[in-house]
This record gives C-alpha cells, structure tokens and sequence, in this order.
C-alpha cells in the first residue's frame, strides 16, 4: 500500500504555465503520475502539453474530478493559492513554493484547522509512492517500490536516503518530504501515524535537523504509540550556534534545537539514529532486524 497519493491520485496543478510549473508537470507526467488539468488565471480553456487549464481550482476540480493539487504558484500569491484549494474541495495540497511570509501561513494554518485538506509544504520536494505517483520534484529514478516509509524535513538528504534504502533492497512504500520552514502543513507525528497504519510499511526513516522542537515532539509520540521499528539522522552537528543552516526553520536560539539534544531524545524513544549520513541505510536495516 501507501499513503497520501497512489495510481488512482489525479493532480490539478495551479502555476502550470510558469516555467518551474510545466517542467515538473512534464516530469510528473513522465513518472506515471496522472495530470489531470492545470490551473492559471486568464488562461482557462487553453491546453499545454495536451493539459486542460481553467481560470480556478473549483473549475478544474467540478470538470476533472482532481483531487491533489500541486502548488508552483509564486510566494506572494502561495498562501491564497493553498487556501484556494482547501475551498474547492481537494484532499491533497503540496505547495513546493519557497519563501512564503511567515504570516501568511500563520493565517492558512488557522484557516485550515478542522478542514478535510491536507497540506504538504511550503518549501518542500513533496512526496512520491514509488512506481505509482509522483507529486513534486523528487527525481523518480532512485525510488524502488519496497517496505520503508520516508518522512524528512530536508529534501537532498531525503534523495540520500530514499538511494541508500535502494541500493539494499528496502525500498519504499512512500516518501514524503514535509518543508524545513518553521510553520508548515503535515507534521513528522502526522505523517509517522499514517505509516504506522499502512500495512505495507514495515519501518520509517525519519530525517530530521537543528532548530524547532518538531523531532522532540515526534520522539515522544514515537515511544508511546509506534508499532514499527524507528531509524534517523539528524542534520546540524557541527552547525554553530545562531546561525541558519539551509531551511527556514533550522536554527538554533536560545539554547533549543540542538541536534545533539534531539539525537538523545530520540535514542531514548528506541529510535536508531546514525551520525553520518552515508549509514542511513544501514541503519534502517539494522533497526528492522532488531
């Protein structure tokens, strides 16, 4: 199985027509995903590549039956776009859009809370289930169909270890990568809880880093509710104090954050966390046989 997206999923990309938004849509489309229609206002009832476009996601949601939306919509204009979606009844948003104001999605959160819509992002690669779906830039050919969920804040060391879990023959049932700004859509406890159903997946590889208290809280939810084996790598060791490393979220203030303090946190939660990047895989392994 999977979670979130599979075969039957149909997509509705809203910024098909910029450049960053038909490429991926091309790539998507390539992967086995199903397009099902774009969305650019003042271009309804044209087509690219063959795509339908309409002026509103409600327009394309009513005409196509799309049910996940995949955001490339520009940062001033993301927040509206996710909010957009929610309101015309899509299940699924995945906003890649990077540098949406913090505010902006203070305001989708709350706008959002006791919804239907899931929301993946912002500043994300979103998530694939290999050899069915791809919603996102994730690159397709290192994903294998296999046992191991994949959850991670960071998209390149997402590609690391979705790699590594290849080259050993794990695999995966669905990588999600869940946006490193400080207010996003899913959480790490979100996702961890969907894998815990899935019966398909057999173990989870977290991917964490410095700054905020998000693999904490997932640490403790982990010790009290996860029926299946646990392994992660935390960025940020060598990361110096105050300063940003990448993400929007991934810093270090007022003594919270720390890698170190989330690494102990999370070995005390019987999770298998590797120091280096390049045993991630072994870890997995490892941690599924006991």
């Amino acid at each position: 199985m999977s979670i979130l997206v599979n075969k039957h999923s149909k997509i509705v990309v809203q910024g098909i027509t910029g450049r960053a938004g038909l490429f991926h849509t091309r790539q998507c489309r390539e992967y086995g995903s199903t397009i099902a229609a774009g969305v650019t206002p003042g271009k309804g009832g044209t087509r690219i590549d063959g795509i339908p476009v309409f002026d509103t996601v409600e327009e394309a949601v009513q005409t196509t039956g799309a049910d996940v939306s995949l955001i490339f919509v520009p940062s001033s204009a993301a927040a509206d776009s996710i909010l957009e979606a929610a309101a015309a009844g899509i299940g699924l948003a995945v906003c890649i859009t990077e540098g949406i104001p913090v505010r902006d999605m203070v305001l989708v959160k709350r706008c959002l809370q006791g919804g239907a819509m899931r929301l993946i992002g912002p500043n994300c690669p979103g998530l694939i289930t290999p050899e069915e779906c791809k919603v996102g830039i994730m690159p397709g050919s290192i994903h294998q169909k296999g046992r191991i969920g994949v959850v991670s804040r960071s998209g390149t060391l997402t590609y690391e270890a979705v790699k590594q879990l290849t080259d050993i023959g794990l695999g995966q049932t669905t990588c999600v990568g869940i946006g490193g700004d400080s207010v996003i859509g899913m959480n790490f406890i979100d996702v961890l809880d969907l894998f815990n159903q899935d019966e398909e997946t057999e173990g989870v590889f977290m991917i964490g880093e410095i700054g905020g208290g998000a693999e904490e809280e997932a640490a403790l939810w982990i010790k009290k509710n996860m029926k299946k084996p646990v392994a992660s790598f935390i960025a940020g060791l060598t990361a110096p104090p105050g300063k940003r490393m990448g993400h929007a979220g991934a810093i270090v203030s007022g003594g919270k954050g720390k890698a170190e303090d989330k690494i102990s946190i999370l070995k005390e939660s019987g999770v298998s966390v590797c120091r280096i990047p390049t045993q991630m895989g072994e870890t997995m392994l490892s941690a599924l046989n006991g």
